[in-house]
């Protein structure tokens, strides 16, 4: 720090500056040093991608459960013609549905059936993720 005199003959303190722009220059130089040794894109990254899953069902297919009768203590299942255990029902439907936008699904069953079936297979549909159960009548089935 400096002093001068004044018109008083007081002394008033004053900043000297000049070593604060020196720092400045060489922070200058030193940037403009550096940079130009930097890639112009920026640093190479690789994003982590998703797993990708493989379901035996394309997106758009409606997904039906059909439940039939043979003459057995439980009815037999597919969904969209793959046999599935009654077991195996609720992990299928969720691995199904986990990757669809629309999470409806279908039930078609044989005609003798009681309805407790249909009802269990509509309460195993919801708890695996399905929001909407549709039932197909005689004249939708094929």
């Amino acid at each position: 720090m400096a002093a001068s005199l004044g018109s008083g003959g007081k002394l008033s303190p004053e900043m000297n500056v000049t070593p604060l722009i020196d720092v400045l220059l060489v922070l200058l130089v030193i940037f403009m040093v550096v940079l130009p040794t930097m890639p112009p894109n920026g640093l190479e990254t690789q994003i982590p991608q998703p797993q990708q899953t493989q379901t035996h069902t394309d997106p758009e297919q409606p997904i039906v459960v059909q439940v039939l009768s043979r003459g057995v203590e439980q009815p037999a299942l597919k969904i969209n013609q793959e046999n599935v255990s009654w077991k195996d029902l609720r992990g299928k439907l969720h691995e199904i549905f986990k990757l669809r936008l629309e999470h409806v699904a279908f039930i078609r069953a044989d005609g003798d059936l009681d309805f407790e079936v249909i009802a269990k297979v509509i309460d195993v549909a919801h708890t695996a993720g399905v929001e909407h159960v549709g039932l197909l009548t005689k004249g939708q089935a094929n």
